[in-house]
């Protein structure tokens, strides 16, 4: 029984509320101050050391392009090969390491970032991503905290799990990493994100190449160095700052490549399955392929409708973060009886909302993230504002002098396969389509066969029989489904957070 252990019942990180005056208000003003002041360079991370390349890449903060916060040091396709052998080199120490000795690390790393890093990993989310310092809370702290305890106490879980014996057998299963490398490829919304999809993987005893999103690499820095600090053995993850396509030509070329942990877009998780395919005799397994991609969320009203809830619900599940969530409420289907009520209340929501940068705590609404995901969402705005079956009913402006700016946007549309409908705009944009109130099953259908992507999705209606019959028609277009409540928000532990057809592997 030496090796049966209770590790400590994972419980949701708390919240701090950030009110003016308090102890973690004055903390992270502080910390904003502090790396505002300095310019950093980040090198990359292989096999525990520091690689330079000089070929140096300037970070700034999307709501102020003028500052910089620092450099880091791009590199290129050897230094891949040196993460890829880096880690296979540290894989045989790694996984013989007892189960609950990785759970420690992990353990740690929770304690230090909801103690001594929390102010840190806040502040450089909040400067390298532009997030307001209460979605970055929710995010670079409770969330990626409440991976690193919850994963724990999956481990163990999963480890508990055995199979029948009798009297004449005991039957054993043992839980083996997999034989090779993972590849961990994260995008740049949410730092929890990028610290979850390498660590997940690490602590069940593999060892990780891992590749963050070029415009978070601020805050991946801070992750690395919480991991070290935690204890985390040279060569387990390995961080690579290279271009998407470097990495692609070493990693699925490589016989050793045993699986990937991705979130991003479709088009490019899409790009990775083909040639995972085209390369699989290869490798010496078939490698693990696990991804969440992108979504085109959706909220239905009801004419039961509470009015108030609702525009609530649509006001922050379209804007928090930009709407540059995978589960932003992207299309709204709205009946005509309530229409002219719920829009009073909408557009008073969104027009009550500031928009700046981050270090003004008023400032709901931030920047986006690059210049890049600016002009592809002012060029859906354009669009509509041409368009004779679209209308702006809200916002509609921007600007790049300062920062990536755009306004929270509401497009009105007489088309439910209108393009703002169906395609993934990933900002401040939401459509609004209104249906006949005697055509709310018809409309079900609608939205179940407008979209490839089936992530999250709401309904709001306190109509029991309209739920149940929205819950049924609905059942494949997300993975997950919110009654009364924004399609936002997942908690780890509550809601497992994944969804179907061109939204990942759930």
């Amino acid at each position: 029984m030496k090796n049966i252990y209770e590790v400590p019942i994972a419980i949701n990180e708390k919240i701090k509320s950030y009110a003016p005056g308090s102890y973690e208000r004055v903390e992270i003003e502080e910390q904003l101050k502090k790396l505002k002041s300095q310019q950093v360079e980040i090198p990359m991370q292989i096999g525990g050391k520091e690689v330079k390349t000089n070929n140096l890449v300037e970070i700034n903060p999307p709501h102020e392009i003028s500052h910089i916060l620092g450099h880091y040091h791009k590199g290129e396709k050897k230094h891949i090969e040196m993460a890829i052998n880096a880690a296979l080199m540290a894989k045989e120490k790694w996984e013989k390491m007892s189960w609950k000795d990785r759970a420690a690390i992990f353990l740690k790393t929770a304690s230090l970032l909801a103690g001594p890093y929390r102010a840190k990993i806040n502040a450089a989310t909040m400067l390298c991503q532009s997030k307001n310092i209460f979605q970055a809370e929710i995010d670079s702290a409770c969330e990626l905290i409440d991976f690193y305890r919850f994963n724990v106490q999956f481990m163990n879980e999963i480890m508990m799990e055995q199979p029948i014996s009798d009297s004449n057998n005991w039957n054993k299963t043992e839980q083996r990493p997999l034989e090779g490398f993972v590849f961990a490829l994260t995008p740049f919304n949410f730092t929890s994100i990028a610290g979850n999809l390498p660590t997940a993987p690490a602590i069940m005893g593999n060892t990780v190449v891992w590749k963050p999103s070029h415009s978070q690499v601020y805050s991946a820095n801070v992750i690395m160095e919480v991991l070290k600090e935690a204890g985390l053995p040279d060569g387990v993850i390995n961080m690579v700052l290279v271009s998407g396509r470097d990495a692609a030509d070493v990693i699925f070329e490589h016989p050793g490549f045993a699986g990937i942990h991705f979130t991003g877009s479709t088009e490019v998780f899409q790009s990775i399955w083909e040639r995972i395919g085209k390369n699989i005799k290869k490798y010496k397994s078939y490698p693990r392929i696990v991804g969440e991609t992108g979504g085109k969320d959706f909220i239905v009203v009801h004419k039961s409708a509470n009015i108030k809830q609702t525009a609530t619900a649509i006001s922050r599940g379209a804007f928090e973060y930009q709407g540059q969530k995978c589960s932003a409420a992207s299309r709204v289907y709205i009946p005509d009886s309530i229409w002219a009520e719920l829009k009073d209340a909408v557009l008073e929501q969104v027009k009550s909302f500031k928009m700046g940068s981050p270090e003004d705590f008023t400032n709901f609404i931030n920047a986006v993230i690059n210049e890049e995901a600016y002009n592809k969402i002012i060029s859906y705005i354009e669009k509509a504002k041409n368009d004779k079956d679209a209308e702006i009913i809200c916002g509609g402006n921007y600007s790049k002098d300062k920062g990536y700016f755009i306004e929270p946007t509401i497009i009105l549309t007489t088309d439910p396969h209108y393009l703002t409908m169906e395609e993934e705009i990933f900002g401040p944009v939401i459509t609004f389509y209104i249906y006949k109130e005697s055509e709310y099953e018809k409309t079900l259908d609608i939205v179940n066969q407008t979209s490839p992507y089936a992530l999250t999705g709401s309904i709001f209606a306190n109509d029991r029989e309209a739920i149940v019959l929205a819950g049924d028609k609905l059942k494949q277009a997300a993975g997950n489904f919110y009654i009364n409540d924004k399609p936002t928000g997942a908690v780890v532990g509550q809601q497992p957070f994944g969804g179907a057809r061109a939204s990942g592997t759930n």
